[in-house]
């Protein structure tokens, strides 16, 4: 049974499918007006494909994504779901061919194996990638059912290894390298220096300033530790020394948030510098 909504429904995706007609109707005719509609100096215009025809019809695929995927701003809809997907295939695709085939499997399988030189570069090859290429085969089997469990083998060796790997790597960079940011500066400021006389300019701008930025890193660091330290029960003093830690954690997500608008904007900025100066070659 059809009910009123259902009906609405309908005639809402109806109209907007006309409108998507319509407004592709208008991208092309304007695309082509404004790639290949050329005026000469007497002030005739004529049609001309130019010197770049892959050129200008990469600018109009471009320009029509861009539009298309823009549009999710107003809601879902045919169209966007459809660039959507083309742009998931393209990256897979990208990513497959160009960088897991041409880039690890072509020059460390293929061309060790297959395109050895010398025999004993085949038995170098054979020696030392004939493990790793098995494990890399074993974790097809994932696919299968029936099969799937001796994939684990290769899973395990690769999270092992990345654990092995990434753990010190991570250390170094997040809690070391912290520790060495909040300790240099202070360590800058005094150690080394000739002591200026106290509360004067130089004073403020060669020792306080510095050592009020260390002390004040050093003690978001330290507080937003202890805020996720669990094995004691954050009372009085400690509840107040985490709420300073919840405070810099704040600092932090606010900021990355504003970076990541600002990179978001920047992107906008080029794909409507793109649009009306590549598209539809509005003079700088």
């Amino acid at each position: 049974m059809t009910t009123p909504q259902n009906k609405s429904n309908k005639k809402t995706s109806s109209v907007e499918m006309a409108v998507l007609a319509i407004l592709a109707v208008v991208f092309l005719v304007v695309s082509l007006l404004a790639q290949f509609i050329v005026k000469d100096a007497d002030g005739h215009y004529y049609f001309t494909t130019g010197a770049d025809l892959r050129g200008s019809l990469g600018v109009i695929l471009a320009a029509g994504l861009t539009l298309v995927m823009y549009s999710f701003l107003y809601r879902d809809n045919a169209l966007f779901k459809i660039a959507e997907n083309l742009y998931v295939g393209v990256a897979l695709g990208y990513m497959v061919i160009t960088i897991t085939w041409r880039e690890a499997l072509r020059p460390e399988v293929y061309d060790k194996f297959f395109n050895a030189p010398t025999w004993g570069a085949f038995r170098e090859a054979l020696l030392y990638r004939s493990v790793p290429v098995i494990l890399g085969v074993l974790l097809i089997t994932r696919l299968s059912r029936k099969h799937g469990w001796i994939s684990r083998y290769s899973y395990a060796l690769i999270i092992g290894y990345g654990a092995g790997v990434g753990i010190p790597l991570t250390t170094h960079s997040f809690i070391l390298k912290q520790l060495y940011a909040g300790v240099a500066p202070l360590q800058d400021a005094i150690v080394g220096k000739t002591s200026p006389a106290l509360f004067s300019w130089p004073w403020f701008a060669d020792v306080a300033y510095p050592v009020f930025l260390t002390a004040l890193v050093v003690v978001g660091t330290v507080a937003v530790l202890f805020y996720f330290f669990y094995s004691i029960e954050h009372k009085r003093t400690g509840r107040t020394f985490s709420q300073v830690g919840i405070f810099f954690l704040m600092v932090s997500f606010g900021a990355s948030f504003g970076y990541t608008v600002m990179g978001r904007v920047s992107l906008l900025i080029g794909r409507v510098q793109f649009l009306l100066y590549e598209w539809l070659k509005i003079p700088k």
